[in-house]
């Protein structure tokens, strides 16, 4: 065949452009880099914000939240005393309303698991966890002396193994490691009409390492075999385990980030994105395994409430690119999937926290620094 002299070139240009494309790497490199820039929009929006009030959240009174591994070991082990002292503390919910409650901690649980058919897969899912991990680092900070904040789990940090997560390395300061490595199957999970299965990560024991390595797990299953009566409410005492998936992890890497906040300008497709199957929030769930894989008993693991810290913080970032048009958007129902059918959500639906707290309307809920928040993700 003869060539051309613009054959040639055009060759030449194509080596050219293969040898150069960007591997993976370079593609998370560059992901990471604009998770940095929103992080930095956001943070000087935040500041911008409350420098000029005088009440409510103000400059004086805002606090910051820090991912997990930026800590002091000392913070690190200050918040696991905390943890540990609020798993000692006893229940608030009734026998009668919660028989398998032991701990303040199982409170937490429990609301969780009542809640779930109403705040998962529907319009109340962010203002839910945003108000429920608030809660939560209340109850640590007023019952059981801690001066931190809830730190946050970034997956985008250790989307390639969470088993070097400082997270879940099974030091001393970190929340515990993987579960002991044994032979076993896929987890068929059930929930809200969804029927589908968890491939076996690299552990699926009981944890055997770090702070909470002989933690128990009183309340659930509800979402896979063999699911405790009582709708998960029962007493059912059994060791926490931890499957960490390297197959989910990949679902939490910088491009999913990018590509989440790059395809949604509405509250409906950020949700529908993030919550989906194969988006980051399963993929925190299901890359540490075991009962966090329990769309309803998952709050049973300590971790859960690092990986809804981040859950919070895309949400809060993504609002505060565009806060004129994004910090009061609702959208959708106040049931899993519209199962039953339920009114549309208004900034007037009130969301039900059980004995944490009083009920909530959604609007009041909508920003980090308004209603009863004060903070930032640093």
């Amino acid at each position: 065949m003869k060539l051309t002299a613009l054959s040639i070139c055009l060759l030449y240009a194509v080596g050219n452009f293969i040898e150069a494309a960007p591997t993976d790497y370079d593609a998370q490199a560059v992901a990471s880099r604009q998770i940095t820039a929103w992080q930095k929009q956001y943070n000087q929006y935040i500041e911008a914000t409350v420098k000029t009030r005088k009440s409510g959240c103000t400059s004086e009174n805002i606090v910051y939240r820090q991912e997990w591994g930026s800590l002091s070991k000392q913070s690190r082990l200050e918040y696991i005393d905390a943890v540990k002292c609020i798993r000692r503390k006893s229940p608030i919910y009734p026998k009668s309303v919660v028989p398998g409650a032991r701990s303040r901690f199982d409170d937490f649980s429990a609301t969780h698991i009542i809640q779930s058919p109403y705040v998962h897969f529907s319009g109340l899912f962010f203002q839910f966890h945003r108000y429920f991990v608030w809660l939560y680092e209340k109850a640590l900070q007023e019952e059981c002396g801690y001066t931190g904040t809830q730190p946050y789990w970034d997956w985008t940090l250790s989307w390639q193994d969470p088993r070097k997560s400082t997270v879940f390395d099974g030091s001393p300061t970190s929340l515990g490691g993987n579960g002991k490595t044994i032979p076993h199957g896929p987890t068929n999970l059930s929930a809200f009409g969804i029927t589908f299965q968890i491939a076996p990560g690299t552990g699926g024991g009981c944890i055997e390492t770090g702070p909470f390595q002989n933690a128990s797990v009183n309340l659930g299953p509800v979402a896979f075999e063999p699911v405790d009566g009582d709708n998960g409410l029962d007493y059912n005492p059994r060791c926490l385990t931890r499957d960490l998936s390297l197959e989910w992890s990949n679902h939490t890497k910088p491009t999913d980030i990018t590509t989440l906040f790059n395809s949604c300008s509405d509250l409906g497709c950020f949700d529908t994105l993030l919550e989906s199957l194969d988006g980051v929030h399963a993929g925190g769930h299901f890359a540490i395994g075991g009962i966090e894989s329990d769309a309803f008993a998952s709050s049973g693991d300590p971790a859960f409430y690092t990986h809804h810290a981040q859950v919070d913080r895309m949400w809060t970032i993504w609002q505060n690119l565009n806060p004129r048009n994004r910090t009061n958007q609702v959208y959708g129902t106040s049931t899993a999937l519209n199962t039953p059918p339920s009114p549309n959500v208004t900034l007037n639906t009130e969301i039900d926290f059980g004995v944490l707290a009083p009920k909530q309307q959604t609007g009041r809920l909508a920003s980090s620094i308004d209603g009863p928040f004060c903070y930032m993700y640093i």
